[in-house]
């Protein structure tokens, strides 16, 4: 036991950081800088002591009341219980630190984090997991009753892969996500679907993504794991007709073990196989496995930031590396005289010319390959030498080269 260890920072995965009196480190999970708490120390795992709160004696100014009926248990969101403006502080401070400290790079200035204006129903993309065992809160087990509905459609319990959290209600998505959710639920517990049992991989049903744009258009895929075709069109049916606003209706069979769709053959039912986005005055064909940003009106304040930092009069030649998708590149496109984006994921070199050709942006131009590989002296003489260069790698970092 520690008694009265005082959170002083915030961590990776939505751990805390507490110290003893005596100065010694603990890891912690529900806890918000400025609680102090008796903890009880669970394990030390790579030379970092884990601990569980035994009981909080002093409560932070900067915590809240999480608005989430599911939060602590689900797996999803981490920091309901701390005030939004104390967590942009600490992302700041952490920003600062891997930057100044760990990285040692002196910067003269470091802007301000730009929060959101939205804290709630932001995100485009959800995705929702089936399981034949839900996972059961303390509240079920104290009271001790029969547990009549076991499957669930929801998240998976932080720490439990087979387990799923079953959700009703979800503050991260716009409201009608909740309705498709629990409507795709109630079809089919009254129709006797069976849920997807991770460990014996079996069950009709696995996995519920929903996608929704700025501009009000809707996507819908249901994964199943057994094509049982009866059933498969019987609940697409019922979507198509509970939720006529739905733009693109589709579904995947998936026999793998792993939940991945990106090499799997999307079937679309209804409507179209792709939604539209639109940030500023360019528009993106989202399809089932595009990647694109999933706070959409955060995304825009993004691009709005890169072009101002860039600082474009419509003469530039700009390279866009690690583009991704494309995005960036397509949202200065107009802005500078010629764009070209490098990226090593065909399927997103692919989703980058779709877009380029959906907003007849002629002056971009897009590569397949390592930056490492690609961006070599005789790629430059072609292209020419970049007067502004935007790179977005992954966390690995840029290659030396």
């Amino acid at each position: 036991m520690i008694e009265r260890a005082k959170v002083v920072d915030i961590a990776d995965k939505g751990m805390a950081v507490a110290k003893s009196p005596e100065g010694k480190v603990f890891m912690v999970e529900g806890l918000v800088p400025g609680d102090v708490a008796d903890l009880r120390v669970i394990k030390k795992r790579k030379g970092v002591f884990l601990a569980a709160v035994d009981k909080i004696v002093e409560y932070s100014e900067d915590r809240v009341e999480p608005r989430c009926i599911h939060f602590g248990v689900c797996g999803g969101c981490k920091w309901q219980h701390m005030s939004y403006e104390a967590q942009l502080r600490f992302k700041q401070a952490t920003v600062e630190n891997a930057i100044r400290r760990i990285g040692k790079i002196d910067v003269p200035e470091i802007h301000q984090i730009m929060g959101v204006e939205d804290k709630y129903y932001y995100r485009n993309k959800m995705e929702f997991s089936f399981s034949n065992k839900r996972w059961i809160t303390q509240e079920e087990v104290d009271t001790q009753a029969i547990i009549e509905q076991p499957q669930g459609l929801g998240f998976h319990r932080a720490g439990a892969f087979d387990k799923v959290v079953d959700i009703h209600t979800c503050h991260l998505q716009d409201m009608l996500a909740d309705a498709i959710r629990n409507g795709v639920r109630e079809f089919a517990l009254e129709n006797d679907f069976t849920f997807f049992d991770l460990r014996a991989q079996k069950g009709l049903l696995r996995n519920l993504i929903i996608r929704n744009t700025k501009i009000g258009e809707w996507m819908v895929v249901v994964v199943f794991f057994e094509p049982k075709d009866k059933q498969v069109l019987a609940l697409m049916e019922h979507l198509k007709n509970m939720f006529p606003f739905i733009n693109s209706l589709q579904y995947i069979i998936n026999q793998k073990k792993n939940d991945t769709i990106y090499d799997q053959e999307v079937i679309t039912y209804h409507g179209q196989d792709h939604i539209i986005e639109q940030l500023g005055d360019v528009k993106y064909k989202i399809s089932a496995k595009s990647f694109f940003q999933t706070n959409s009106a955060q995304a825009e304040n993004l691009y709005n930031v890169v072009a101002e930092y860039a600082g474009l009069s419509g003469t530039e030649n700009v390279y866009d590396l690690y583009t991704g998708t494309g995005s960036i590149a397509l949202y200065l496109a107009s802005k500078a005289a010629q764009v070209t984006g490098i990226e090593e994921v065909a399927a997103a070199v692919e989703d980058a010319n779709v877009n380029k050709s959906l907003n007849q942006l002629e002056n971009t131009t897009f590569y397949t390959g390592d930056v490492k590989d690609v961006l070599a002296a005789e790629f430059i003489e072609r292209h020419g030498k970049p007067d502004v260069v935007i790179t977005d790698p992954p966390r690995a970092g840029m290659h030396q080269k």
